[in-house]
C-alpha cells in the first residue's frame, strides 16, 4: 500500500491511491468468515453521522452490527473489546487513525479490524489492522475530507446502493468544522454537490453567506444551526441514550419527539455553561505564557467530557479570554462507559481551541498547530493522544498531571514557535 506524504501532489491522486485501498479493505472483509461485526463512532456531529451511514451500509450488507458509541477509544476499553473477541469484524469510525499500531498489538491477527478515520493517521503493524485513514495518502482531515465522507466512500465501494446516504455524509462534512471561510472545501464540497442532486440537500445566500439545508425525513432543517444539537445529543446525552437519539435521526428523520428531546438536553447544557461561565468570570484562568487554562472537574457532570470542547467553543471570543492564546480545558473522565459499563479509566480530558484570530494565524502557519504540540505533550507524560486536528486538539492525561501537562505543552509550543520563526 503506497502512501503518500508530499503535501504539494495533487489531492485527487491521493484520493485514487485511498479508494483503491478501500477497495482491498472490502474485499477482505466479504472473504472474511464472519457476519459479526462491531462498530464503534465518535460520539460527535462528525462521528453519529459516520455511524449512521455504516450502520445502516452494512446492515443492508447482511452483517450483525453490534454498535457503541464512544468519547474516545480508551485504551481500558480497547483492552475489553480486543480481550473478549476473536473472529469478528471491528470498525472504528471517526477516531482510531492514529493509534494503529496500539490496536495492532491488541488484536495479534484475532479479527478483521478496519479503521475508518480523517486525523492524523500511523501505519498498522498488523496485517488483520486495514487503517483506511486518507491522511496516510496525503489528504488533510481538516481540510479535504471529514469522518463521514471517509465513511460514505467506504458505503458506495461496499454498495453503489448506499449513495442514498450521501446527505448524512456531508451533513458531517460542513459540521465538523470544514466550513472554513464560508466555503466547502475539496472532497466535502463534492460530497454535498452530490446530495444537492439527489436533492437531500440544498444552499441559499443569506447576507453573503451561503447557508445549507438538508432534509431529515419530512423535516428540513439549517446545517450549520442544527450540527450543535446533534453535538449536545451525543456529548450533554453521552449518558442517558443521546448517541442514539443521534443515530435515529439521520436514519428515521427530526420528528417533534426527538426535538423536544434535544431542546431538554440543551437547557441542561446551558444552565451547566452559565454557572461554570460565571465561576471563570470570578476567577483568573491559568497562564503558561502561550497557553490559557482551566479545569471544570466533575462540575459538568452528568455530560459527557465532549462538552468541555464544546464549551470552550462557546467562551474563545469572549472578553476575558485572550484571543492570541490557546484555551485548554480539563474535564474529570467517568469510571463508566455506556455499553461496556464500569471500567477505571482514572484520567482527565483535556480539549484545547482557539479564537477566530489564532485559528487564523495557524491556517497561515504563522502558529503551530494543535496536534503539533499538544499530543506530543501528551505522550510524553504517559497520557492518550488519537484524533486531533490543527484548531481543535483533545487528548487525556492521569489526574493530577494537569499543569504538568500545560508546562509540557508551553516547552513544545516554544520549540516549534522558534522553527516557524527560522
Amino acid at each position: 500500500m503506497k502512501n503518500i506524504t508530499n503535501e504539494s501532489m495533487d489531492i485527487s491522486e491521493g484520493l485514487k491511491q485511498f479508494l483503491e485501498s478501500v477497495r482491498q479493505g472490502i474485499k477482505k472483509m466479504k472473504e472474511y468468515n464472519s457476519k459479526e461485526l462491531i462498530l464503534l463512532h465518535h460520539n460527535d456531529s462528525d462521528g453519529l453521522s459516520s455511524g449512521a451511514l455504516l450502520l445502516k451500509a452494512f446492515q443492508r450488507a447482511g452483517y450483525n452490527v453490534k454498535r457503541f458509541s464512544l468519547e474516545k477509544p480508551y485504551p481500558a476499553v480497547l483492552e475489553k473489546i480486543f480481550g473478549q473477541n476473536s473472529g469478528a469484524i471491528i470498525v472504528f469510525a471517526d477516531f482510531a487513525g492514529k493509534i494503529a499500531p496500539i490496536i495492532s498489538s491488541l488484536n495479534k491477527g484475532k479479527n478483521l479490524v478496519i479503521i475508518l478515520d480523517h486525523h492524523k493517521a500511523e501505519e498498522s503493524k498488523d496485517s488483520a489492522v486495514i487503517n483506511l485513514d486518507p491522511d496516510l495518502f496525503g489528504l488533510k482531515g481538516d481540510r479535504d475530507i471529514s469522518a463521514s465522507v471517509v465513511c460514505y466512500y467506504f458505503a458506495k465501494e461496499l454498495d453503489g446502493a448506499n449513495k442514498d446516504l450521501v446527505h448524512i455524509a456531508a451533513f458531517g462534512g460542513i459540521a465538523d468544522f470544514y466550513h472554513i471561510n464560508n466555503q466547502l472545501y475539496s472532497y466535502n464540497k463534492l460530497c454535498f454537490e452530490e446530495a444537492v442532486k439527489a436533492g437531500l440537500m440544498r444552499s441559499e445566500d443569506k447576507n453573503g453567506k451561503e447557508q445549507f439545508f438538508i432534509m431529515l425525513g419530512k423535516k428540513e432543517v439549517n446545517v450549520i444551526d442544527f450540527y450543535s444539537m446533534i453535538d449536545i445529543a451525543g456529548g450533554a446525552g453521552f449518558y442517558g441514550g443521546g448517541p442514539d437519539l443521534g443515530i435515529s435521526i439521520f436514519l428515521e428523520g427530526l420528528t417533534d419527539e426527538k426535538l423536544l428531546k434535544l431542546e431538554e438536553l440543551k437547557k441542561t447544557k446551558d444552565y451547566i455553561f452559565d454557572k461554570e461561565l460565571e465561576k471563570l468570570r470570578k476567577t483568573s484562568l491559568n497562564d503558561t505564557g502561550n497557553i490559557q487554562w482551566f479545569d471544570v472537574a466533575d462540575r459538568f457532570s452528568p455530560m459527557g467530557v465532549k462538552m468541555i470542547g464544546v464549551f470552550l467553543e462557546e467562551i474563545a471570543e469572549m472578553d476575558f479570554i485572550d484571543p492570541d492564546k490557546y484555551l485548554s480545558g480539563f474535564m474529570l473522565v467517568p469510571d463508566n462507559v455506556p455499553g461496556f459499563g464500569n471500567i477505571k479509566i482514572g484520567q482527565t480530558k483535556v480539549s484545547m481551541r482557539g479564537s477566530g484570530k489564532l485559528s487564523s494565524k495557524i491556517i497561515n502557519k504563522k502558529m503551530p498547530g494543535m496536534n503539533e504540540f499538544l499530543l506530543e505533550a501528551t505522550n510524553n507524560l504517559g497520557g492518550f493522544a488519537d484524533a486531533s486536528h490543527r484548531m481543535t486538539a483533545a487528548t487525556t492525561i492521569n489526574i493530577g498531571k494537569e499543569k504538568e501537562l500545560m508546562e509540557e505543552a508551553q516547552k513544545i509550543l516554544e520549540i516549534e514557535m522558534k522553527k516557524m520563526e527560522g
